[in-house]
């Protein structure tokens, strides 16, 4: 199968690694991975602050960087639940409608597309330690995917998952809400730890690396030994 890949801005800039862990992982269930350079943004930053006009512009690039009509694979739910959620309202009754419908029916968030599309759950990946994992609001709200996740790690040797109190609740991140609203942020991901802390895991997994690094800055802040893994980079762990 082939599959076009969509890379977010900030994992592209920030977490290259990750990246490169989606595609071993989607060539290990036996896709072969398109990438178009030429892609840059969903537009959800400027969605999320009003800038509609500035974001129909990034949107339509999007549309164009995907004009085949096969599957789009992501390590972001966040940015699949902005094309999914909002693209039909930015582009409706313009000439992109169509091509826009293809897009949201074909873009898929990692884990989801590996369980439910190619039906692919265990990578032989091996990785010691105890982890829990944190449902992003974008994951669980927007794209809909709850037990994907942990269908793949139940699957991964030597790991064991110690679910958190309140996984479910906000990290605080929220793109832009971060930063407008610090305090505030702060405060959420701190609770978020406390929880952590409280399974005693060593690692935070999440399909959201933007809910990771906003954690991964308070624990850096905080002096706390606890890490942060995506679940491309945990798929891809203990390979030979």
């Amino acid at each position: 199968m082939l599959v076009d890949i969509f890379i977010p801005c900030f994992i592209d800039q920030l977490y290259p690694t990750t990246a490169w862990n989606m595609v071993r992982v989607l060539e290990k269930a036996g896709c072969t991975v398109n990438y178009n350079p030429n892609q840059t943004c969903c537009g959800q930053p400027a969605f999320n602050a009003g800038y509609w006009d500035q974001c129909k512009d990034v949107g339509e690039k999007f549309i164009k960087d995907f004009p085949n009509d096969r599957y789009i694979v992501s390590p972001s739910a966040s940015c699949v639940g902005m094309v999914k959620n909002y693209y039909g309202e930015l582009f409706h009754n313009t000439t992109l409608r169509t091509e826009c419908k293809s897009v949201q029916r074909n873009i898929y968030e990692l884990s989801d597309f590996l369980v439910n599309i190619l039906k692919v759950t265990d990578f032989g990946a091996h990785f010691d330690g105890k982890v829990t994992y944190h449902d992003s609001c974008s994951g669980l709200r927007e794209v809909g995917i709850k037990q994907e996740p942990r269908t793949l790690l139940a699957n991964v040797k030597g790991l064991e998952l110690i679910e958190m109190v309140d996984t479910e609740t906000c990290c605080g991140f929220g793109g832009t809400f971060s930063v407008k609203y610090e305090p505030i942020a702060v405060g959420m991901a701190e609770q978020k730890v406390i929880n952590v802390e409280a399974t005693k895991a060593d690692y935070i997994i999440s399909s959201d690396m933007s809910c990771l690094m906003h954690m991964q800055g308070y624990l850096k802040k905080q002096g706390k030994p606890i890490k942060i893994m995506h679940l491309a980079d945990v798929l891809a762990s203990g390979w030979e």
